[in-house]
């Protein structure tokens, strides 16, 4: 199976991109704060004691082990859609006689190679961040100045095993439905939707939502002097509840999107009709295409409400929360998860829209003009950034109130109103622009040629 998955990635190079940049950015990511963990370890006893503060292996594996979880969640999300892009080539393969060993094997080898291939430039960039992020902490005071980052290969062969892991681990997620399902079922899958969300995926979603509350609880309930803990666990949550609602997102998105597409119905009864049947009828695309938003959202908002509300807590005076360098270690671990959320959000809206052009097609050959195609696809990607952004931010308040009622004994958190409205401003502006500009490519062409070359 290894030279049809191979030859799959050398026909097909556009459907492996956004994986490839989320493998990356995991390779990297792991590669820079493996190299803070070897430098702590490398350097001698009295650099490490003449620093106040977290040392370099806390910083390590506080930003790490978020960044591994959130690596993971996009890593899920860009296998899924470079599978659906080769779903057909995998059904056949199943109606041929493969088995869903194969099928899987097939899947595994791709993810191998794909991890493989961005492993170098995955190193080369995580080596280079990790020199520059441990002078940032040497100029702030929170590394010594004669630590320095080792040459040893150990962070990077770490790194490269842990995306490995992550990768087999997604595949596992990722390919379950094309490998358990009948050949001839799989084959009318691969352009068709189920309309029900799964019994096990629900109950995987409410287990993940439970979790999450269980967390918060966590949060809330963490003494006055321990706000680190209770951050960290507020934040841990906020993933946990992303996790949950992406399981249950075709529900949640199907009933969000009939809510807020009445008004559109009204205001446009034809783009916004056809939209809001689009979105309600195809709610796993729907759920795919605002889950990101909603990370981007969620984590964002989640690190920017509890920072305000420890400074506004605190007054004057200056704590291990709200002082200048733990502000700042904050803000880069927002900038980290930001990357993240921003190139799911990208590769998802893509993938989500570029698949579409065999429907544009057939739109087309039955009287609808590209113009009014676009309307729709405009109608579509508002609807989409208000789900994702409800979502989102219904995640963040619940983390945010977790943690103030830990600090300041109020559920009530301290909102930074401007902030939150350029978190909002930015998801709208990957989210808007993403779709209508992939929905003009993807229209483009003869109609006839589109509609019976299915998604190639």
């Amino acid at each position: 199976m290894a030279p049809i998955g191979l030859g799959q990635m050398r026909r097909r190079p556009a459907a492996f991109a956004g994986l490839a940049v989320a493998l990356f950015l995991a390779v990297a990511t792991v590669t820079l704060f493996g190299s803070l963990v070897a430098a702590d370890a490398t350097a001698p006893a009295a650099a490490r004691e003449a620093v106040e503060g977290p040392g370099l292996m806390l910083i390590a594996g506080a930003f790490g082990e978020i960044a591994v979880l959130v690596a993971f969640f996009v890593v899920v999300n860009a296998l899924g859609f470079t599978l659906r892009q080769q779903h057909r080539e995998l059904a056949l393969l199943r109606t041929v006689a493969a088995t869903p060993r194969q099928a899987r094997r097939l899947v595994r080898g791709q993810v191998v190679a794909t991890t493989l291939l961005v492993a170098a430039p995955g190193w080369a960039v995580g080596a280079v961040a990790a020199r520059r992020f441990l002078a940032a902490l040497q100029r702030r005071g929170m590394a010594a100045p004669d630590v320095r980052v080792p040459g040893t290969p150990l962070p990077m062969v770490v790194a490269l095993a842990v995306t490995l892991a992550v990768g087999l681990v997604a595949t596992a997620v990722a390919a379950r439905r094309i490998s358990r399902i009948a050949p001839a079922a799989a084959l009318t899958a691969s352009s068709t939707e189920h309309g029900r969300t799964g019994v096990p995926r629900l109950l995987a979603g409410v287990a993940a939502l439970a979790g999450g509350g269980l967390l918060l609880r966590l949060a809330a309930t963490r003494p006055a002097g321990a706000v680190d803990d209770a951050g960290q666990a507020a934040l841990l949550a906020s993933l946990v509840l992303l996790t949950g609602v992406a399981l249950v997102g075709p529900l949640a998105a199907r009933v969000l999107a009939a809510v807020l597409g009445a008004p559109l119905r009204a205001v446009a009864p034809g783009a916004g009709w056809l939209a809001d049947a689009n979105l309600r009828g195809y709610a796993r695309r729907l759920s795919s295409a605002v889950v990101p938003v909603a990370l981007l959202v969620g984590v964002s908002g989640t690190m920017m409400i509890m920072t305000s509300t420890a400074e506004d807590a605190s007054g004057a005076a200056a704590t291990a929360v709200t002082s200048d360098t733990d502000v700042w270690l904050r803000q880069a671990e927002l900038a980290l998860l930001v990357c993240f959320a921003a190139v799911s959000t990208v590769n998802t809206l893509v993938a989500v829209t570029a698949e579409r052009r065999r429907e544009f097609a057939l739109l087309r050959l039955v009287g609808a003009t590209r113009a009014q195609l676009m309307r729709v696809l405009t109608v579509e990607a508002v609807l989409t950034t208000a789900v994702g952004v409800l979502l989102g931010a219904a995640v963040a308040g619940a983390a945010s109130a977790a943690f103030s009622a830990a600090v300041t004994g109020s559920p009530l958190p301290t909102v930074p109103a401007a902030a939150c409205a350029w978190t909002v401003a930015g998801a709208a502006a990957l989210t808007v622009p993403g779709i209508l500009a992939t929905g003009a490519r993807a229209t483009r062409g003869a109609a006839v040629e589109a509609a019976g070359g299915g998604r190639e």
